[in-house]
């Protein structure tokens, strides 16, 4: 009896492993799933690049990763930013690479606007240059104007280039061409100055190397405040002359490219980061940046079509909205 129950249960078990090997060979139907009508199924669809070249002042400081992100948001688009010297970076508007550009040298900015290709052209911040130096100062600049400090500079350097010494960014950027004016209104020929000597070295990099270089060499450097300020704990440089005046007053001014002249520029978005740049609210965060940290904005929006400072030119028409 006993034997009989387990064989019973032997051929119970060896059905139900037929049975299975049967369902597990036999073909199975991709499984099927209906999407819902509900927003939990959605597609990406992929942003919009837009593509700018900026000065490196702004990047320097940091400005522009503090807006890009809120300008990606804002619009929903993917930002690429070239930082580049104003001469460089009018190359790559130029050159077809972005779609607008950010500069601050009227002197090439002028040209750029008569060739046709910069439009639409909008001034949204400015700050200062000024020039560091050793605390020593050895030149005996501080408190000239930046003329006769770079008048101080020149011929102490020819005489002494041991102790007198100028870092100068040599990269044709907006910096580069304010050095370059100051060196006329000085009463030199900017050439001449580059040929002068030991004490004079070009650095063709961005504010930021250039800072760092002139420190090292314990050097007179020309730099926009807004870096020297953001910098200033990493430096033994101490400021000189850095009293507003025409001839240092520094104005950011951002331009389209011209699909004239270059067809696959994006003049709507460019249009429209144009807007969003001057807009109150953000120039209201431009003039807020930096306060925190440095007790003091490193730019200055433009308020109501000008600057605080009273020689600023009327900039009114440069702050009505791009149509």
């Amino acid at each position: 009896m006993k034997k009989k129950a387990i064989s019973t249960a032997v051929f119970a078990l060896s059905i139900i492993m037929v049975l299975a090997l049967i369902i597990g060979c036999a073909p199975t139907q991709p499984a099927t799933t209906t999407p819902s009508s509900d927003s939990s199924y959605s597609i990406a669809i992929p942003k919009a690049r837009f593509k700018i070249a900026t000065t490196t002042s702004l990047y320097d400081t940091g400005l522009w990763y503090y807006l890009e992100p809120m300008f990606e948001k804002a619009k929903n688009v993917e930002l690429d930013i070239v930082y580049a010297g104003t001469g460089a970076a009018i190359n790559q508007g130029k050159n077809g690479n972005v779609d607008a550009v950010v500069v601050h040298d009227p002197d090439q900015e002028k040209p750029f606007v008569a060739d046709g290709y910069g439009i639409n052209k909008r001034s949204f911040a400015y700050n200062f240059f000024m020039i560091a130096g050793p605390a020593s100062d050895p030149a005996g600049i501080k408190g000239l104007d930046p003329a006769a400090a770079f008048k101080k500079i020149a011929e102490g350097g020819m005489k002494d280039p041991n102790n007198i010494k100028f870092v100068s960014r040599g990269d044709g950027s907006g910096t580069h061409g304010a050095e370059k004016r100051l060196w006329a209104d000085a009463g030199y020929i900017y050439t001449d100055i580059e040929k002068s000597g030991t004490w004079y070295a070009e650095v063709g990099q961005g504010m930021g190397p250039t800072l760092t270089m002139a420190n090292e060499r314990n050097a007179y450097v020309l730099c926009d405040g807004s870096t020297y300020t953001s910098y200033k704990g990493k430096l033994a440089l101490v400021s000189l002359v850095d009293k507003p005046s025409a001839s240092t007053l520094n104005i950011y001014n951002v331009y389209a490219i011209s699909t004239e002249k270059v067809k696959t520029a994006n003049v709507k978005m460019a249009n429209e980061f144009i807007n969003w740049l001057i807009s109150a609210d953000v120039q209201k965060i431009i003039g807020l940046y930096g306060v925190k940290e440095f007790g003091g904005p490193l730019f200055n929006p433009i308020i109501d079509g000008g600057c605080t400072y009273p020689a600023c030119p009327d900039l009114t028409e440069n702050m009505k909205p791009v149509q």
